[in-house]
């Protein structure tokens, strides 16, 4: 009798988790109970070729669960043009994940809340970094300091094997420190920048586990897995960020002008905006841990993305030295000399333009992009979408479209030329993803990655190390991080 009770419950149960679930739902590759489809990424790390697969077999627009809850898959640009761009308000929301509430106390910042607080914040953020010169000639003059500075530091070694990510690193993390908290890492400074840097490490190798995305979407058998929990493991990393940023806010209300109209970074402009709000009644939109989650999501958005491609970057052209060849060439007719080269140049330099179009289209930073969930029940593909249902705009399989991008595993930059030697402007690549999301930092990020390798390839030759190129291997992690890149620089002009 008991058997015969325990078999019925099974069979239940198994019935709800392979149909019955499912039913109302795009057809997808079918998950397992509990785990849903996460092992499937882990036995393809980091996950393109599971999402290609699926999309070859059930279309641009299927049902990927991750653990217990499901997630609408959207792959190809014109069902992302259909979706994100043209109805933004239905899935422009962010799925609350617990472990985010936890690292946050709360539901803070602009990347994981939703609503009119999440736009209130998104336009101060934009319209404050605007007010900084974001894409015009300030913000160049600032990334043009960090070029010379970067070859001061490369040269000192020059001609001789040196590591090339952590002068990047430095120079993207001056940047986006002068726009939140207003100074460089420089002098005493530097043991900031050290320490964040081994936070950012952290952070990288601890979410790019599969351990932690086991206990993260898998909570109900989290306990199986011995060591640390998920909160445990991230308890010191979080608190030593924030130090750092409450530390920073700090010395700003300490010394910060409240009567000048004039602001210096972002956090003197947020305080004096939460000034006056408090003084028209409103306490909660601008608090103080709402401004110190904006630095850490400012800081995130900032560094490690724009960061991560650079040395990607240098990777592939290390790799492929017919491309640096074809650079080289481009820039001896083009900029002649070692004059430090501007965005005036960007429309005369379209072969360095394709190169670092196809380094973002294969770097691909996220294989699984961020989760967003409907703001309102919708029809998609025939199907009706409950609000509140998890939706992903799969940009990795955008990118590597073989009908937009013929192989897209090489590393090709002639794809982005047309037939007259101009860049050719391709829609699916979307690097900053697309919709109301899209990344905060795009125009920063675009104008960095532009003057920080342009200015690099023309002064230097590069050569790959003795002991080898650095690795192009994906597959340790189910995301991508940076590259360690030792090279041999070799000054161009003299």
């Amino acid at each position: 009798m008991i058997f015969l009770l325990l078999t019925t419950i099974s069979g239940l149960w198994l019935f709800h988790e392979l149909y019955w679930k499912r039913r109302t739902l795009p057809p997808g590759p079918t998950p397992l109970p509990l785990f849903g489809n996460i092992l499937a990424l882990s036995a393809e790390k980091p996950g393109y070729e599971a999402f290609r697969k699926w999309t070859k077999e059930y279309g641009d627009v299927f049902t990927f669960w991750m653990g217990t809850k499901p997630y609408i898959i959207i792959s190809s640009y014109s069902r992302l043009k259909e979706t994100f761009i043209r109805d933004g308000e239905t899935y422009m929301n962010k799925v609350q994940l617990n472990f985010q509430e936890f690292i946050r106390d709360g539901h803070y910042g602009v990347a994981e809340t939703n609503g009119e607080f999440w736009s209130t914040h998104r336009r101060f953020a934009l319209s404050t970094l605007r007010n900084f010169g974001m894409g015009r000639d300030l913000i160049q003059e600032k990334i043009l300091v960090e070029v010379e500075d970067m070859f001061k530091k490369l040269d000192m070694d020059i001609e001789k094997e040196q590591e090339i990510n952590p002068v990047f690193n430095n120079a993207v993390a001056n940047m986006i420190n002068q726009l939140i908290f207003g100074y460089r890492f420089e002098k005493e400074k530097l043991k900031e920048l050290e320490k964040l840097t081994e936070l950012m490490e952290y952070q990288e190798k601890f979410f790019t586990t599969f351990r932690t995305n086991f206990q993260i979407f898998v909570p109900q058998l989290a306990w199986l897995i011995p060591g640390k929990t998920l909160e445990e493991g991230l308890q010191d990393w979080k608190t030593d960020f924030f130090d750092f940023f409450d530390k920073q806010i700090k010395v700003h209300r300490e010394k910060i002008d409240l009567d000048s109209d004039e602001s210096q970074d972002y956090a003197e402009a947020y305080i004096k905006e939460q000034r006056r709000r408090i003084r028209d009644g409103d306490k909660e939109t601008f608090s103080d841990k709402q401004l110190s989650n904006m630095c850490m999501d400012l800081w995130f958005a900032g560094l490690s993305t724009t960061n991560i491609t650079l040395t990607w970057t240098i990777s592939y052209v290390l790799h492929n030295p017919e491309v640096q060849k074809k650079l080289h060439e481009e820039l001896d007719r083009v900029i002649g000399s070692d004059r430090l080269i501007s965005t005036s140049d960007k429309p005369d330099l379209p072969y360095m333009n394709a190169v670092i179009n196809e380094s973002q289209r294969c770097v691909n930073l996220v294989p699984v992009n961020l989760f967003h969930c409907t703001s309102r029940d919708n029809v998609l593909n025939g199907y009706h979408i409950p609000k509140n249902t998890g939706v992903i705009a799969q940009i990795s399989t955008v990118m590597l479209d073989e009908e937009v991008f013929p192989d897209p595993y090489e590393f090709n930059p002639d794809r982005f030329i047309d037939e007259n030697g101009k860049l050719k402007k391709v829609e699916e690549l979307c690097p900053f993803s697309v919709g109301k999301r899209q990344c905060l930092g795009e125009g920063l990020a675009r104008m960095e990655l532009f003057l920080l390798v342009a200015n690099f390839v023309n002064r230097y030759e590069i050569q790959p190390s003795v002991d080898g190129l650095p690795s192009l291997e994906k597959s340790k992690n189910v995301t991508v991080i940076p590259r360690k890149v030792v090279a041999k620089l070799i000054r161009r002009y003299v």
